[in-house]
């Protein structure tokens, strides 16, 4: 049970144009790290109701790990609507289960076996939510090896100063997307003309050990204190880009963890997001290539 892989936070039903399917970022996260052979966990909450238990049984299905906590709130579900060049729009559905994710002594145990965590902002919009992913952290081993990723996932308004300024000081790996940073510039006042030095900025400022910066079609980015890594974006024919994102992450964090450079970890995490814009839905098996 030791040096789990914990995606923590919203955990839902994607409602898609062809049908709904399980996603959340800290589910797609965790689905994918066990695709590439290490131990990934998803801590969430569902509802006592059909939606819930079908997350359970998929879950199990997968032999994917689990703390899904039953509480008494329906299971999260999100509408996503998709345009013509794949780009999904969301609407989230609130005081769902997820929104109520206990800390529970099973909880704190699984946080002091736990050597990466992946977590964004979206799941803190409710207090209840936001105090147990403090408290997982406060929870998590002190090791220098430890990762601690703040997705910061800005959705719809559900995010705040307060939240995003405190997630940044807890974590030691950013990850963020071009959008996303336009915003975060303006919340701490960044005027840096130039992307990389606004980067190195952020990553100066939270004394981070890396920042991950996704541009979409124009490729990515890593930043560390001594190496800035580019990776361009693979040319594939999109299904959709549900979930793209959370696969690149959990790619990345994989290979970091396995002992792969970061040029090598961030090429296999282009790859993997490119492959997963290929397939519907979130969680496509991956080939046999990408996870050896």
């Amino acid at each position: 049970m030791d040096d789990l892989v914990v995606g923590m936070g919203e955990v839902l039903w994607d409602v898609l144009p062809d049908g709904r399917k399980i996603g959340g970022a800290p589910a797609n996260f965790a689905y994918h790290v066990s695709q590439f052979g290490l131990p990934g966990c998803v801590v969430s909450a569902v509802g006592n109701d059909p939606l819930g238990r079908e997350i359970i049984d998929y879950f199990t299905s997968k032999d994917l790990r689990f703390l899904l906590s039953e509480v008494p709130y329906p299971t999260g579900t999100v509408q996503v609507e998709i345009d013509g060049a794949g780009i999904p729009r969301y609407e989230i559905c609130e005081n769902v289960a997820w929104d109520n994710i206990p800390f529970t002594p099973e909880l704190e145990e699984l946080a002091r076996h736990t050597r990466a965590v992946c977590f964004g902002s979206l799941a803190q919009r409710s207090a209840v939510s936001r105090q147990t992913v403090n408290r997982f952290l406060d929870s998590m081993p002190q090791r220098p090896d430890s990762l601690v990723v703040f997705d910061i996932n800005l959705r719809q308004a559900f995010y705040d100063l307060e939240t995003v300024s405190n997630s940044m000081k807890r974590c030691n790996v950013l990850k963020i997307n071009d959008e996303e940073l336009e915003t975060v510039s303006l919340m701490f006042g960044l005027d840096e003309p130039d992307v990389e030095e606004r980067c190195r900025r952020l990553l100066a400022d939270f004394e981070l050990s890396m920042l991950i910066l996704t541009c979409g079609v124009d490729g990515s980015y890593v930043f560390t204190p001594g190496e800035v890594s580019y990776q361009p974006t693979p040319s594939v024919e999109v299904a959709d880009t549900v979930g793209a994102g959370d696969s690149f992450t959990a790619a990345f964090i994989s290979g970091i963890l396995k002992g792969k450079t970061v040029a090598e970890a961030h090429r296999l995490a282009a790859l993997t997001s490119a492959y997963v814009c290929t397939c519907h839905g979130a969680m496509p098996l991956l080939p046999d290539d990408y996870t050896a």
